[in-house]
C-alpha cells in the first residue's frame, strides 16, 4: 500500500480528512522550502503538494504564477525540486509529498529518468496538470512500477466516461477542480461542489481532495464535510508575497491559517 493510500484509510477510521497544502518549492528562496515543509507538518497537515515551478503555468492564478517567478529566478529546476525532497526525507520519511506540475520539465529531463530520481527521493504521487489521462499511459506506467501514484485534475464539468478514465489511470486520490478558472479565483458553490461529488464517488473509489476555492479555516471546514481532503494553496502562497523581505513572519502566519483550518476541520 502507496503512503497516499495508507494516509487516507488511516484519516477515514478516525473521521478525519486530509489537509492538503499547496507550496512552491524555492519561493521565496530555495532556502525556505524544506523549513516550510517541516513546520507545516508540525501544524497538523497531511500530505504536500510540492509545485515545480514553470515558465507557463496555465492553470495557475496571479499568486502562484508570481511563487514560480520567484523561484525561478532563483534557479529552481525540477532537479533542483527533487534534492528538496530528499533534504526533507532526512527528517521525515513518513508524510507523503505529491509533486505539482507541468510536463515539459519531465519531458526535458527524461520520463525514465525523472520516474527513477523521483523514486529515489520517495516522491508518493506526481500530478501533471496539462497531462490527461488518455495520453498518459506511458508516464503512468513508469510511475506505478516504482509505487508512485499518478494523480489527476478532475473539472467541474467533467462527465461519467472521464472520471472512469482518472479511476483507471490514476491512484493515491483525485484532485478534484472545484470551480471554474485558476487557482486562487472566484468562491466555492459548496450546492454544486455537493451535488457534483455525488456523480464522482458513482464512478471511482478514489479519495477525493478538494481545492481551488479554499481561502480560509470556514471554508476547510466546509469543504471537509464535502470530500476527503481539502487542498490548499494560494491562501498560503499570499502569505509569502506579503512577507517577501520576511520569510520567518510568512512562516509564522502560514502555520496559524493552517492551524486554525486543522482545528475547524476536526471539529
Amino acid at each position: 500500500m502507496s503512503r497516499l493510500a495508507a494516509k487516507f484509510e488511516e484519516l477515514s477510521k478516525s473521521g478525519r480528512k486530509a489537509l492538503i497544502p499547496f507550496l512552491t518549492a524555492g519561493d521565496p528562496h530555495p532556502n525556505f522550502t524544506v523549513p516550510m515543509m517541516h513546520a507545516m507538518v508540525e501544524a497538523g497537515v497531511d500530505i504536500i503538494e510540492l509545485g515545480v515551478p514553470f515558465s507557463d503555468p496555465m492553470a495557475d492564478g496571479p499568486v502562484i504564477q508570481k511563487a514560480s517567478e520567484r523561484a525561478l529566478a532563483h534557479k529552481m529546476s525540477l532537479r533542483k525540486v527533487l534534492n528538496i525532497v530528499a533534504e526533507f526525507r532526512r527528517k521525515d520519511d513518513q508524510t507523503p509529498v505529491v509533486l505539482m506540475g507541468y510536463l515539459n520539465p519531465i519531458e526535458a529531463m527524461g520520463y525514465e529518468d525523472f520516474a527513477n530520481a523521483a523514486q529515489r527521493v520517495e516522491i508518493d504521487g506526481v500530478l501533471t496538470v496539462d497531462l490527461p489521462p488518455e495520453e498518459a499511459d506511458f508516464c503512468v506506467s513508469l510511475l506505478k512500477e516504482r509505487s508512485i501514484d499518478p494523480v489527476f485534475l478532475l473539472a467541474p464539468n467533467s462527465n461519467e466516461e472521464r472520471i472512469r478514465k482518472m479511476d483507471a489511470a490514476g491512484s493515491g486520490y483525485i484532485y478534484y477542480v472545484s470551480l471554474k478558472g485558476v487557482t486562487g479565483a472566484g468562491h466555492l458553490n459548496t450546492a454544486d461542489v455537493k451535488e457534483r461529488l455525488k456523480l464522482i464517488r458513482a464512478n471511482t473509489q478514489l479519495p477525493i481532495g478538494i481545492g481551488f476555492g479554499v481561502k480560509d479555516a470556514e471554508t476547510a471546514k466546509t469543504v471537509a464535510h464535502l470530500g476527503d481532503g481539502v487542498v490548499v494553496g494560494s491562501a498560503l502562497i499570499s502569505k509569502i508575497e506579503a512577507n517577501l523581505d520576511n520569510p520567518e513572519q510568512a512562516c509564522s502566519e502560514i502555520v496559524d491559517l493552517l492551524k486554525a483550518m486543522r482545528a475547524a476541520m476536526d471539529e
